[in-house]
């Protein structure tokens, strides 16, 4: 089975060429069946892969086709090629695994959007574009499918395009993603030439890996660091992450799709696929460890302040994969592809919920307007409560296993640090806050839905109820597949990729030791008193600051419901700048969009106008000047023509008379 692993990606491209050709002619409903189809097969597929898996040795479970000769030209051959391991078979279960219930919730979400057959059509681009870029075996096919993906964004961000927000945001997306694809673009070239110079012409990453050994330790320093420039804008980290929150504008199943299961998630793909030459980089894994932690930690305060419920999930979301990165950035790569895949679940659910809460508000998203939804949307309450459970990190549920792996990691690798430890478990506590805030403002206390809204609310149907049940179930489930050996698990997640990502972990040398001595020191006095206590210490603790954090977001939203407006009151200014999200936007406009707007009209004045147009212009100008007066020896007066030549032979004779005297 695994020898049709093109079959992954092939699904979901059938469901977009055939919906995309024949949709016109047919109903909305075949459309959407046909699209969800598509999409599962391409899962049942994966889970088939999976199954074989299962029955092969750890080392056996490489599969890798190439099934068309892409780009052949001297050194360079680029085959149509696609690679299944552990680490492509875990996203592509999640891609189709979280997409397809997508799709089928977006059938009940879409049902009366005359658009329908559209959307559904570029979901499936999405997600074959999505599978492209996680199956293919070398580096050029992932830049297709990394472009691809940008390409979907931008179309689905957009689909309203009739709204200027929603074509904004499209274009934003686009055009920030470009700022890193360009750096990821000059990792590729660099890379290629770099191992081409050592006779080694190849994009293929098993040959990259290989021949890794070619390379110098300051050569993979720019390299990789280029490569996460791209993931910085891809998985929008600090400072490129302004693109997802108005991505919002578009379908709440596309920001499901993006938040969970397919975009966003590239760049810590990437960076897990290539671990060997990152894991040849400290320096390079120390900064995507320390953006990915700042980036958690900021984003997490923004969602302090934010009324719009989508919003609210969407810094969650800059802020959960802010921890992805901290994980592969300390080395520890299966704990951030851990995280991938709860946080799939339970990011897919919030969104979904969302979308479900939209559906029985008639599309209101500020939850000041909201409040006391819990009985008549229970099964969106309870789907979307164990999601928020999930997300905040409580024992029991995914979110715990997978956040718990990468704090224990940024403590104790050695390419971890104590302060990135404590500011990612400090963001953990803010995340359980601002999550319940959420959930207490929409679910609990007092009604303030508007009259005319209030006799619409009802439960969404089953075609969207069913997924959140189905992801509710995974948001619980999904991390017993991790259960570290600190609680009498083995950690089988970490065994399936462990043939993959297993040397991640590999220590560094001198360099990572001078990066964290602190955590080295800690580490050692762990190993002396007992790493397994440690460890232990340090879950309770971040279970307890998730707790205090929850239990604030109670006391405020609950029981003390005056007391957010009186802080707020107090401290106007501190508010108004977080409302804002510290007038980022802002900044980058009056910088980077005026600032070019003015850069262009300046060379439009001064160097078109001025000096381009001057110059042809004056030459031109010049030109009709001296042939306005040259005509005038063309009078067509004969006397004038006879007293020229007089007068012309006269200096001529005058010249060959007198010229010898002097």
């Amino acid at each position: 089975m695994a020898d049709y692993i093109w079959l992954i990606p092939l699904f979901p491209a059938i469901g977009f060429i055939f919906n995309g050709f024949f949709g016109a002619r047919m109903s909305k409903g075949a459309v959407s069946w046909i699209a969800c189809l598509a999409v599962f097969l391409s899962f049942l597929t994966a889970v088939a892969i999976f199954i074989e898996f299962l029955q092969m040795p750890a080392a056996a479970r490489i599969f890798e086709i190439n099934i068309y000769n892409w780009i052949s030209s001297g050194e360079l051959y680029i085959p149509l090629g696609f690679k299944i391991d552990a680490l492509s078979l875990v996203m592509s279960l999640t891609v189709t695994g979280v997409g397809f219930l997508i799709h089928v919730y977006s059938i009940g979400y879409m049902a009366h959007d005359p658009g329908i057959k559209r959307f559904f059509v570029e979901l499936n681009l999405f997600v074959f574009m999505m599978l492209v870029l996680v199956t293919g075996n070398n580096l050029l096919m992932m830049f297709v499918g990394w472009e691809g993906v940008g390409l979907s964004s931008y179309l689905l961000i957009g689909f309203w395009y009739e709204k200027d927000s929603a074509s904004d945001a499209g274009k934003k997306a686009f055009i920030v993603n470009r700022i890193g694809d360009f750096g990821f673009l000059l990792g590729i070239f660099l890379l290629f030439l770099s191992l081409g110079a050592q006779g080694v012409w190849t994009l293929n990453f098993g040959e990259i890996k290989t021949n890794a050994h070619l390379l110098n330790g300051s050569l993979v320093s720019i390299i990789t660091f280029l490569f996460f420039v791209g993931a910085v804008g891809k998985s929008a980290q600090l400072p490129l992450y302004v693109w997802l929150p108005d991505a919002m504008e578009g379908p709440t199943p596309v920001s499901s799709l993006i938040h969970a299961a397919t975009m966003v998630t590239a760049g810590v793909y990437m960076i897990a696929r290539l671990n060997f030459l990152y894991s040849m980089a400290p320096d390079t894994m120390m900064i995507v460890a320390i953006i990915g932690v700042l980036t958690a930690f900021f984003a997490a305060t923004i969602g302090f302040a934010q009324y719009d419920i989508k919003k609210v999930l969407a810094y969650s979301t800059i802020s959960q994969l802010g921890y992805m990165f901290v994980a592969v950035g300390v080395g520890a790569y299966s704990a951030g592809i851990f995280h991938l895949m709860t946080h799939a679940f339970f990011k897919g659910l919030l969104f979904l919920g969302a979308g479900s809460i939209m559906h029985a508000m008639s599309g209101e998203l500020d939850m000041r307007k909201m409040g006391g939804l819990r009985k008549k949307i229970p099964v969106t309450f309870w789907t979307f409560f164990i999601a928020c459970l999930a997300i905040a990190g409580i024992p029991g549920f995914s979110g715990f296993f997978s956040k718990d792996e990468i704090l224990w990691k940024a403590f104790s690798s050695p390419h971890g640090h104590i302060l990135i430890w404590f500011l990612a478990a400090l963001t953990a506590g803010m995340t359980a806050f601002y999550m319940f805030r959420l959930l207490f403002r929409v679910f609990y206390g007092e009604s303030h839905v508007p009259e005319e809204i209030k006799h619409h609310i009802h439960e969404s149907p089953k075609v969207m109820t069913v997924p959140l049940m189905i992801l509710a179930f995974l948001a619980i489930a999904g991390g017993y597949v991790g259960i570290p050996h600190v609680l009498g698990g083995t950690n089988l997640f970490d065994q399936f990729l462990a043939p993959v990502l297993g040397g991640g972990t590999a220590h560094s040398g001198a360099a990572a030791a001078s990066f964290s001595l602190i955590s080295s020191a800690w580490a050692s006095g762990a190993e002396a008193a007992g790493e397994a206590s440690l460890e232990i210490t340090l879950m309770v603790a971040s279970v307890v600051t998730a707790l205090i954090g929850i239990l604030i977001a109670y006391w405020l939203y609950v029981s003390n419901t005056k007391l957010p407006e009186k802080f707020t009151a107090a401290f106007p200014g501190l508010f108004k700048v977080v409302n804002n999200k510290y007038y980022v936007d802002e900044l980058y406009d009056f910088v980077f969009v005026r600032g070019i707007l003015k850069a262009g009209a300046f060379l439009l004045k001064v160097v078109d106008i001025g000096i381009i147009e001057g110059i042809v212009n004056g030459t031109g100008s010049f030109l009709q000047w001296a042939g306005g007066h040259l005509r005038k020896f063309e009078s067509g007066v004969v006397q004038q023509y006879a007293f020229g030549m007089i007068l012309g032979a006269i200096i001529v004779v005058g010249y060959i008379v007198f010229a010898p005297l002097f």
